[in-house]
């Protein structure tokens, strides 16, 4: 194994076809190695020991040379591989301007965040998509997911790009490939991506011009203000209340930060345009910085990204903070509740979500029998009793915007008079504009801005009462996750042991911490058994692509899934608490339900550490 390692490493380290400074790299390290730097064999073999994977998100890694590492030369692999699938899938006929409407001219779209590299990243994905004759839209700045997202819809692209590792750390980047549809790609197309990918071994076969050479030959092109436009648009009219936010959008107080991303300049506009331009802006974090500076982490989830916004909500006694992260795509929410910080979690900002757009739908009678909400498999469920609530069907998919975005466009080509809801995932993703295909933190945010200021103006309520309000009608429902972090070859191998227990638990055990088993879902298997006392009743056919998840479901309609991460060395356990005890407020039940989740965690978490 070493002797491979390194001599893949000098191979690379000896190709022509790199710059000096990245070959310069690679033999820095072996100088190292060669003088008994044990650190940097490690180093080499983390770079070395496998090519970086297309993974739910395309392909996301730690930016430097070699082949488990992102850089421009793994830019231009990946694009010259979605060069090939997109010319073979669509058979584009020449370029250039003329006849553009009656030639079936390939494009595809391409944009970027404020990373390390992003930019020219995105520069050489579009020089490879003009080498290969296929005209390149770019942003001519940094721009959101969601604007990418749209921008294929709206250009009609037949493909997308966008160059961003999301949340991750700054070491971290990432490139995303979207279809035409708008949504990430799935299969089969991207198994022929990936197969194309590892096909390329000889970098020098990769079709390449210089960017400027591009833009001169009209091969790539700059995405106008027109789309930005449109895109505002579709946000806008999504709007419920569109007079209220007029009339009263000044009452809601809102800190915002874009997190050092590319949240700031279409998030200031998407709540101006409504009306709730009351804003408070976090100032340190408001320009773009590819180390993210003031946070440990990017990521709107983690509570300590958030700090600098919510401590400014609470001085200046503001309503609601929202943190928008690097891509704009995830949104975290913080309500002011009587004076303290509420950190909403991805669960309950969905509820809030869902429950104030079917209210609203319902209100104006725009429910209709093919009007569907979608969701992931580990997002609540107590979306479903609201769903069903309103008589709204609901589906489950795999984790992940490609799942359910992709479940979308096959209903969609199956009922043309499909009305599309909301979509959602528990890690703080929403969906509220069918114009996108993927999850969207400017349109979220829109429209939580929205929600706050009618709850606050006709109720006097915040988020959190108003998310209480519907527990007392549905139920309450928590939701907690325990992420386990495992790096490198050795974490993979205990993943893959954890998992693996937890797939033979039910053989010995029939509960777990006192609670029956009464279903088991295994999505790798595809299959459901409802069971009885340790005794399999039936086993069903799950209907859903084949994934690496497991579900456990007990007597009292608590619901643990596990789910290795398809994006970062870690596997994540959701617990779903369900208590509907109308003896006890809403206050005790909490607790008694939280009381629980730590519960389970601490056992899940036990056994996998044995593992």
């Amino acid at each position: 194994m070493k002797e491979n390692i390194i001599d893949r490493a000098r191979t690379w380290a000896n190709e022509k076809y790199f710059d000096q400074e990245s070959r310069d790299e690679i033999k820095n390290l072996l100088d190292k190695h060669d003088h008994g730097d044990t650190k940097a064999y490690n180093e080499l073999f983390d770079r070395f020991y496998k090519d970086v994977e297309f993974g739910t998100g395309g392909l996301r890694c730690i930016i430097g040379m070699g082949p488990n590492r992102m850089s421009k030369y793994i830019v231009r692999r990946a694009t010259q591989a979605l060069a090939d699938v997109v010319k073979k899938n669509f058979h584009g006929h020449g370029h250039g301007h003329e006849h553009e409407q009656t030639l079936n001219v390939l494009s595809v779209a391409v944009s970027y965040d404020s990373r390390r590299f992003s930019y020219e990243f995105a520069c050489e994905a579009s020089s490879v998509l003009a080498a290969n004759g296929i005209i390149a839209y770019i942003y001519d700045k940094l721009t959101p997911t969601p604007m990418l997202s749209f921008a294929v819809r709206h250009l009609k692209a037949k493909a997308g790009i966008m160059v961003t590792a999301s949340h991750n750390p700054p070491e971290y980047n990432g490139y995303k490939v979207y279809w035409d549809n708008g949504a990430q790609v799935i299969p089969p197309c991207d198994k022929e991506i990936i197969h194309r990918y590892n096909e390329i071994s000889d970098f020098n076969l990769i079709k390449f011009i210089p960017f400027d050479e591009g833009l001169k030959n009209g091969m790539i092109r700059y995405i106008g203000s027109d789309v930005v436009d449109s895109y505002h648009q579709a946000v806008l009219n999504r709007s419920f209340n569109p007079q209220l936010c007029k009339d009263k959008g000044r009452d809601l107080k809102i800190v915002f930060t874009p997190i050092h991303g590319t949240g700031y300049v279409p998030g200031m506009r998407a709540l101006k345009d409504q009306g709730t331009s009351n804003i408070l802006l976090v100032q340190e974090q408001i320009n773009p910085d590819s180390n993210f500076s003031t946070v440990p982490s990017p990521n709107p989830e983690n509570p300590k990204a958030l700090k600098l916004a919510v401590d400014l909500m609470i001085r200046e006694n503001a309503d609601v903070a929202f943190g928008t992260d690097p891509d704009a795509d995830r949104i975290g929410v913080v309500v002011n509740h009587k004076g303290n910080p509420y950190y909403l979690n991805g669960n309950q900002v969905g509820v809030l979500l869902l429950h104030y757009i079917l209210s609203m739908l319902k209100r104006d009678g725009k429910i209709t029998k093919d009007s569907v909400v979608i969701k992931s498999i580990v997002t609540s469920e107590l979306q479903t009793a609201i769903a069903k609530h309103f008589g709204v069907k609901i589906y489950s998919t795999l984790t992940g915007f490609k799942w359910m975005c992709g479940k979308l466009q096959e209903m969609e080509n199956e009922n043309p008079n499909l009305k599309f809801v909301f979509a959602s995932e528990e890690s703080y993703g929403y969906l509220p504009i069918a114009e996108v295909r993927d999850k969207d933190a400017i349109a979220a945010m829109s429209l939580l801005a929205e929600i706050a200021l009618y709850y606050k103006v006709t109720a006097n309520m915040t988020l959190v009462d108003t998310l209480d309000k519907i527990y007392q009608e549905h139920g309450l429902y928590l939701e907690t996750l325990l992420s386990l972090d495992y790096e490198g070859i050795e974490g993979e191998k205990k993943i893959k042991r954890i998992m693996d227990l937890f797939r033979n638990y039910s053989q010995t055990k029939s509960d777990i911490l006192g609670e029956k088993l009464v279903k088991i879902e295994d999505w790798e298997l595809r299959e459901e058994k409802d069971l009885a006392d340790g005794q399999v009743l039936r086993v069903s056919a799950i209907d859903i692509p084949k994934s690496n998840v497991l579900g456990f479901t007990t007597e009292k309609g608590n619901k643990i899934c596990l789910r290795p991460s398809g994006t970062e060395p870690k596997i994540k356990f959701y617990f779903m608490m369900r208590d509907c005890d109308k003896n006890l407020t809403i206050d005790e039940i909490k607790k008694r339900a939280q009381k629980r989740a730590m519960e389970f965690e601490k056992f899940f978490k036990d056994l996998s550490e044995k593992a």
